[in-house]
């Protein structure tokens, strides 16, 4: 009977022992920094998407599974060829980076699953390059309105994440490249424009600096006009009597002859 006992608790033993075994990754497991989980009660109501398990140490029941998420920024690049305004086939890439609504978890799971990057961004991010792009001639694109369409893209994609549970944090245009004969003839436009605006300024200058001539020119006449009326002859000989005052004053050597000048002026004789 004692034997019968031992062997019955013996085999108890090991089946609890073995089923501890079986599920013991399931029972325990833990969540590292930068993950979320969110728990699958199979009994008793399925995703549980009110409570978020947050990073750390957790026992569950050996028939819930937890799915755990990484929440921590993650990066896409693409690569697609799409349509402008008029229909040329135009090469984009484009950086995006995304992570996760941290209280959303679950119903990111729900929607989408734990492969949300293929399932939605990507495709997203398709949708909102070609919608945008497609507004667009390929020269706007090449020079004027890369910006532009950077920012349009960023809205039109961060609307589409955010319903979604997914927070967009950039969208980055890398690189558009346009076929080689469209790009040439944009840029022989381009050169052509600057050369005319080049050509354009300097006429501009020309013509101002004409302007200021005849300006210069009308109004050293007009000055010449009023000396020449003010200038009578009895000024012009008190003007020569000052200078000759001056002249007998200054410490040169000199040989005045007053009044043997033109009107009774003075001669001023001298190597000085």
């Amino acid at each position: 009977m004692k034997n019968g006992k031992l062997v019955t608790t013996g085999v108890v033993a090991f089946v609890i022992l073995l089923v501890i075994l079986m599920f013991s990754n399931a029972t325990f497991l833990t969540i590292e920094s930068g993950e979320r989980g969110v728990l699958f009660k199979r009994f008793s109501g399925g995703l549980d998407k009110a409570n978020i398990y947050q990073p750390g140490f957790h026992v569950i029941a050996p028939w819930n599974s937890m799915y755990v998420y990484d929440v921590r920024e993650q990066q896409l690049e693409e690569e697609m060829e799409v349509l402008s305004s008029n229909g040329l086939t135009i090469r984009v890439d484009i950086t995006v980076r995304v992570n996760p609504r941290y209280d959303k978890i679950g119903s990111l799971h729900e929607k989408f699953g734990k492969d949300y990057v293929t399932s939605l961004v990507r495709a997203e991010v398709r949708s909102s390059v070609r919608k945008i792009i497609g507004r667009f001639q390929p020269e706007e694109l090449y020079s004027s309105k890369r910006e532009e369409v950077q920012q349009l893209i960023y809205k039109d994609l961060e609307n589409a994440l955010r319903n979604n549970f997914i927070e967009l944090r950039a969208a980055l245009i890398r690189d558009i490249k346009l076929p080689d004969k469209v790009r040439l003839a944009i840029e022989d436009k381009i050169e052509a424009e600057q050369k005319a605006l080049k050509y354009e300024y300097i006429l501009e200058q020309e013509r101002k600096e004409a302007e200021r001539r005849i300006i210069e020119a009308g109004a050293k006449a007009k000055a010449n006009q009023i000396l020449n009326a003010s200038l009578t002859a009895n000024i012009l000989k008190d003007k020569g009597i000052e200078a000759t005052l001056q002249l007998a004053n200054s410490p040169n050597s000199k040989v005045i002859v007053v009044g043997s000048g033109q009107d009774g002026l003075p001669l001023i004789l001298g190597n000085q």
